[in-house]
């Protein structure tokens, strides 16, 4: 395969290099299958990820290798990228953000090596409302995902008493994420304390399964239920990203029922994807995660 490749999508022009880079050594995944998963998975994750500040993590040698953030995006891109400029009160400085809006652009970052898409919960028109809520479930060793479904169904539980849905999907790492989707009038001093509260109720039911201090010592056998995602600077990988795991697996959306089932079978491998079944699963059920950015919630006054 030649070192650089130079191809045409929807009328932009781009030079794809080292195609046959290795960067997932326990497979044999290269950097030309990253590019070609995003060229056949953008019809499901595009509308996840318009408008909506993108914090690019890079792997360039791969998944063993070193990688790093970046949120500044960068100063070589072509000219039909889209960016967005958002405040940082952090670093007190204007960040231009990339914006994944489209087909050429998800793949000039994979050809990047932005193996992991990492966006924001708000979309750049208006960074201090966000979309929806966010509850990251993070296992603390021993427990497995297996107890993050339990949490989750917890999660759901209450959810359905105030009246809203919620959709499930795995980080692709260790945990799950529920999401609520809201795409009503909101702002993050309303859905962090929401979430904090939600975790805290949850931690005093059942203080054998959930934690909601961050502090590691805490997590251990527990799931620890991260309200703090629910920040204007805090960023969530998206579904359908890929992870820099051992092997290619995906932040992968899910149906309730699947767990649920997980509960029965107590196998954490249930609910790992692979790059090649995520894609077969989005051509068998559509986009699982299509209602996150289309329903519309509010949260009752009284909540939790």
């Amino acid at each position: 395969m030649p070192k650089r490749l130079e191809v045409e999508i929807d009328a932009r022009r781009l030079s794809l290099s080292n195609l046959d880079k290795v960067f997932y050594p326990e497979t044999g995944f290269t950097k030309g299958q990253v590019i070609d998963y995003y060229t056949r998975i953008a019809p499901a994750v595009l509308p996840h990820l318009r408008g909506r500040a993108l914090t690019l993590k890079r792997y360039p040698n791969g998944v063993t290798g070193s990688y790093f953030y970046e949120k500044q995006c960068p100063s070589h891109r072509p000219d039909w990228v889209a960016t967005a400029p958002v405040w940082s009160g952090h670093t007190a400085r204007t960040i231009e953000y990339c914006l994944a809006d489209d087909l050429p652009t998800l793949v000039w970052l994979a050809n990047l090596a932005d193996l992991e898409l990492h966006t924001s919960l708000a979309r750049v028109e208006d960074v201090e409302a966000p979309t929806l809520i966010a509850f990251d479930l993070d296992p603390g060793p021993p427990a497995t995902i297996v107890k993050c479904a339990e949490v989750a169904l917890r999660l759901r539980e209450a959810f359905e008493h105030l009246g809203l849905e919620a959709f499930p999907k795995t980080s692709g790492s260790k945990g799950m994420q529920v999401y609520v989707p809201l795409n009503t009038p909101t702002a993050y001093d309303v859905t962090k304390p929401f979430a904090r509260a939600l975790a805290q109720v949850l931690e005093r039911r059942h203080p054998e399964l959930v934690v909601s201090d961050m502090r590691k010592t805490l997590r251990k056998g527990k799931v620890l239920v991260d309200w703090s995602q629910n920040d204007e600077h805090k960023t969530t990988v998206s579904v359908y990203s890929l992870r820099a795991r051992e092997r290619p697996t995906v932040s992968t959306p899910l149906e309730w029922d699947e767990v649920d089932a997980v509960l029965s079978s107590r196998d954490p491998e249930e609910l790992e994807f692979t790059s090649d079944e995520v894609l077969a699963r989005v051509a068998d059920r559509g986009d699982l995660f299509a209602s996150v950015e289309e329903l519309e919630q509010e949260l009752p006054s009284s909540a939790p």
